[in-house]
C-alpha cells in the first residue's frame, strides 16, 4: 500500500513538471508575440477605449484587426501567394501603407509600422525561399514575382542573378572532375554551361522585368565576371602547354566561346572584345610553346628515326632525295613539315582568323632557324681540318656534291612544294576575311587579316636565298683557293701574257682557270641532274647563282684589282684581250646552259670597263688592242663548242695544278667525271637542258637579283 502510495506520488510530481513547462513554453510564446505585435495590442487597447466614443473607428480597427491576423496565419502557414495578394490588395484600398501621403492619424500610422513588419516578414521568406538550392525554376520565377508585386523588383534581380550563378557554379563543379576524360573537348562544354546559363539569365529577366538598362548592365557585369572563370578553369584544366593537345584545346575554347558570344549579342550582351582579351595571352603563350618544341624537333638533324604519319602527298617529294642525304636530310625537312602540320590542323576557323597571322609569322621564324641549321651542315670555306672540335659540335655534315644538292633540293621542296600545301588552309580563310572586311568597308580590320600572302612568300625566299647563296659562295670559294690559301683565280695569268694578240689566234680559249670553271658546273649539273632529278628550276637557279658568284667575286676581289693596278704591274693588250674574253665566256656559258642572267652580264660589264681604263691608264689604247665585242662573243662560243667536243688542243688534264688543278680532296663529288670529261658531249645534257624562259619567274626560286 505504501509502494502505490510512492508511485502515484511520483507520476504527481511528473505531471507537475509537465505543466510547468508548458506553461513556461506558452509564456515564452506570448511574450514573443507581444513584443512583435506590442503596437497592435497597444493600439487595439485604444481602439477599444475609443469604441466607447465611437463605434465607426471600432468597424475600421477590426478590419485592420483581421487583415494583420489573415496575414499572420497565411506567414505560419507559408501561403505566400495568398499573403502577397493580401497586402498588394490592402496596399491597393490604402495608399499611405505604401508611404504615399501622411497618415491621418496616430490609429493609421501605428497600424502602417505594424503592416509593414508583416510585409518585411513574407519579403524575407521570399528570399528564404529563393535561396534554397533545391527551388525549381517555376517557384524560383514566382517567388520573385511576387517580390516583384511587392516593390522590390531590384532585389529579386539580384536575386535572379545569384539563383543563375549559384546553378551554374554547381554545373561546372560535377563536370570539371570529367575533364580529364573529355581532354579535346571539355572547354566546349564548359562554354555551353556558361553562355547558356548567361543566354537564360538575360532572357529570363527581360521576361520578369522588362527591358531595363539597369537590369541589363548588372547582368553583363555578371557576365564579364564568369567569362573570366571559365578562361582560368579552361587554362587550369588543360595539358601542358607545348603539347599539341593543349593547342587543340586552346582552339576550342576559342572557337565555342566566340560563337556562343556572337548568338548573345542579340539579346544585347557584347562580351568578345573582352573574351579575345583575355584568351590572347593564353593562345599566344600556347602557340609560342608549341612552335618552341617543333623547333627542338626540327634542328635535331640527328634525331631519332621515328617515322612520321605523313601523307604520300607530302612524303614522295621528299623521298627522292633519301638516296643522296643518308635520310638525315630528308628526316629534317620531313620533321619540319610534319611539325608544321600538326600545328595548323589544331586550328580552328575561328583560331585562324583572330590567330592566323601571328601563326604565319611563326611559321617563317621556323623556317629561318631550319635554315640556318642547314647552312650549319653545308661546309664552310672558313673551316680547318684540325678544328676537329667544331666539327664534332655539328650533328650533320653534307660533304659530297650530292649530299649539299640534296640538301638544297629539301630546303626548297619543303619551301615551293609542301609549305604552300599545309598552310593553304590558313591563307583559305585569311582570304576570305579579307573579302569580306572589304565588302563591308571596315576601317578596323582584324589583326591576321593585315599580314600580306606576298610579303610573306618574299620572306621564305629570303631564307632560301640565304641556304642558296651560302652554298655557292663556299663552292666558289673553294673552287678558287687552294688548301693553302693561294687564289688559283689571280691577275697574274693576265699580266704573264706572251706571244701575239688573241685576236690573230685562230683558235682563242679563255684562261685555264674559267676552262676549268666550266668544267666544274658542267660536272655540278650532271650530279645535279640526278640528284634533282625532275626538278630543272632549282637545277638552273643553282647554277646561275654560282656563275653569278664567280664574276661577284671577281669585281669585289680588291687583292686581285691592286695587282693590275699597280703602276709597277706589266701590262700589254694580250691580258686585257684575254680578261675580256673571259668575261664573255662566263657570259655565254650561262646563256648557253640555258640559265641566262642579266646580273652576271651587269657584273661582267662592269669589270670589262674597270678593266679598259685600269690598261688606258698605262698607255693601253682600247680602240687600236680590242677587237669589236662580237668578236669576242663569237669566240667565247667557239670555246664553248671547242671544249665540248675536245678540239682544244690544250686539255683541262694538262692544267697548271699549282693554280686550278681540281683533284679528289678539293671538290668532293659522287661523279666519276673528272674536268677533262669536258670531251664528252652527252655528259652535257642535262646542263644545257633548261630554256631561258624558264627563268622568268620561278616560284620561290626567281633569283631577286638576276
Amino acid at each position: 500500500m505504501e509502494h502505490e502510495l510512492n508511485e502515484l506520488r511520483k507520476q504527481i510530481s511528473g505531471q507537475g513538471i509537465l505543466v510547468q513547462d508548458l506553461m513556461s513554453g506558452v509564456c515564452r510564446e506570448l511574450e514573443e508575440w507581444t513584443s512583435a505585435n506590442g503596437g497592435f495590442i497597444e493600439a487595439d487597447q485604444k481602439s477599444q477605449k475609443v469604441d466607447m466614443k465611437n463605434p465607426l473607428q471600432s468597424e475600421e480597427e477590426d478590419h485592420r484587426s483581421n487583415v494583420l491576423e489573415n496575414i499572420d496565419v497565411l506567414l505560419v502557414e507559408h501561403r505566400v501567394e495568398a499573403a502577397i495578394e493580401l497586402i498588394c490588395a490592402e496596399e491597393k484600398s490604402n495608399p499611405q501603407l505604401k508611404g504615399i501621403g501622411d497618415p491621418s492619424s496616430t490609429e493609421t500610422s501605428s497600424f502602417k509600422s505594424v503592416f509593414l513588419k508583416r510585409k518585411s516578414m513574407l519579403e524575407n521568406q521570399l528570399v528564404e525561399i529563393a535561396e534554397q538550392p533545391s527551388a525549381g525554376s517555376t517557384e524560383l520565377k514566382e517567388v520573385l514575382s511576387g517580390l516583384v508585386k511587392l516593390g522590390k523588383g531590384p532585389l529579386a534581380h539580384q536575386l535572379l542573378l545569384k539563383a543563375y550563378a549559384s546553378r551554374l557554379q554547381r554545373s561546372i563543379e560535377n563536370f570539371i572532375p570529367l575533364c580529364p576524360c573529355y581532354p579535346g573537348t571539355y572547354p566546349a562544354t564548359l562554354s555551353n554551361l556558361l553562355f547558356s546559363a548567361i543566354s537564360m539569365t538575360a532572357r529570363d529577366a527581360v521576361q520578369m522585368f522588362g527591358d531595363n538598362p539597369l537590369h541589363s548592365s548588372r547582368i553583363v557585369q555578371w557576365a564579364e565576371c564568369e567569362v573570366e572563370t571559365y578562361i582560368r578553369l579552361v587554362k587550369e584544366n588543360a595539358p601542358s602547354s607545348e603539347t599539341v593537345l593543349a593547342l587543340r584545346v586552346a582552339s576550342i575554347c576559342v572557337q565555342a566561346s566566340l560563337n556562343h558570344c556572337s548568338a548573345l549579342e542579340s539579346q544585347g550582351i557584347k562580351l568578345s572584345e573582352l573574351l579575345l582579351v583575355l584568351l590572347r595571352p593564353y593562345i599566344e603563350e600556347v602557340l609560342e610553346l608549341n612552335f618552341r618544341r617543333a623547333r627542338k624537333v626540327v634542328l635535331d638533324l640527328a634525331g631519332n628515326d621515328e617515322s612520321l604519319p605523313l601523307s604520300p602527298r607530302l612524303a614522295s617529294p621528299l623521298s627522292i632525295f633519301s638516296a643522296s642525304s643518308n635520310n638525315v636530310i630528308v628526316d629534317s625537312g620531313m620533321r619540319f613539315i610534319f611539325n608544321v602540320k600538326d600545328i595548323v590542323e589544331q586550328l580552328t576557323r575561328l583560331t585562324i582568323v583572330h590567330f592566323g597571322g601571328s601563326t604565319l609569322i611563326r611559321i617563317s621564324q621556323l623556317f629561318d632557324n631550319y635554315v640556318d641549321a642547314l647552312i650549319k651542315a653545308l661546309p664552310s670555306p672558313s673551316e680547318d681540318d684540325s678544328l676537329t672540335e667544331l666539327k664534332e659540335a655539328i650533328p650533320y655534315r653534307a660533304e659530297t656534291d650530292s649530299q649539299q644538292l640534296a640538301l638544297l633540293g629539301t630546303a626548297f621542296t619543303v619551301a615551293d612544294e609542301l609549305l604552300p600545301m599545309v598552310v593553304s588552309r590558313i591563307w583559305s580563310v585569311l582570304n576570305e576575311l579579307m573579302e569580306a572586311e572589304s565588302a563591308l568597308n571596315k576601317t578596323t580590320p582584324s589583326p591576321s587579316s593585315n599580314i600580306d600572302f606576298k610579303e610573306w612568300r618574299r620572306h621564305i625566299q629570303r631564307s632560301l636565298d640565304k641556304l642558296r647563296d651560302h652554298f655557292c659562295r663556299q663552292y666558289v670559294l673553294n673552287f678558287i683557293y687552294s688548301r693553302d690559301g693561294e687564289a688559283r683565280l689571280d691577275a697574274e695569268i693576265y699580266l704573264n701574257g706572251e706571244g701575239d694578240d688573241l685576236v690573230w689566234d685562230s683558235d682563242p680559249l679563255p684562261s685555264l682557270p674559267f676552262q676549268a670553271l666550266f668544267g666544274k658546273l658542267q660536272q655540278l649539273a650532271t650530279v645535279a641532274g640526278d640528284v634533282l632529278l625532275g626538278k630543272e628550276k632549282i637545277q638552273k637557279v643553282l647554277l646561275a647563282r654560282l656563275t653569278e658568284t664567280v664574276v661577284i667575286w671577281l669585281s669585289d676581289e680588291n687583292e686581285f684589282w691592286g695587282v693590275l693596278e699597280d703602276k709597277s704591274a706589266r701590262l700589254q693588250s694580250i691580258g686585257l684581250q684575254q680578261l675580256i674574253l673571259d668575261m664573255h665566256f662566263t657570259v655565254e656559258i650561262a646563256r648557253f646552259a640555258g640559265y641566262p642572267s642579266r646580273h652576271v652580264q651587269q657584273i661582267a660589264s662592269s669589270i670589262i670597263t674597270r678593266a679598259i681604263k685600269t690598261f688606258s691608264a698605262r698607255g693601253i689604247e682600247p680602240q687600236s688592242a680590242l677587237p669589236e665585242d662580237e668578236w669576242f662573243v663569237e669566240a667565247a662560243k667557239a670555246a664553248i663548242n671547242k671544249l665540248l667536243l675536245g678540239a682544244s688542243g690544250s686539255d683541262t688534264s694538262e692544267i697548271d695544278e699549282e693554280h686550278i688543278l681540281i683533284d679528289d680532296e678539293e671538290v668532293s663529288t659522287d661523279s666519276d667525271n673528272s674536268p677533262s670529261s669536258l670531251s664528252s658531249v652527252d655528259s652535257f645534257d642535262s646542263f644545257a637542258s633548261a630554256t631561258a624562259a624558264d627563268l622568268e619567274s620561278p616560284i620561290y626560286l626567281t633569283d631577286s637579283e638576276g
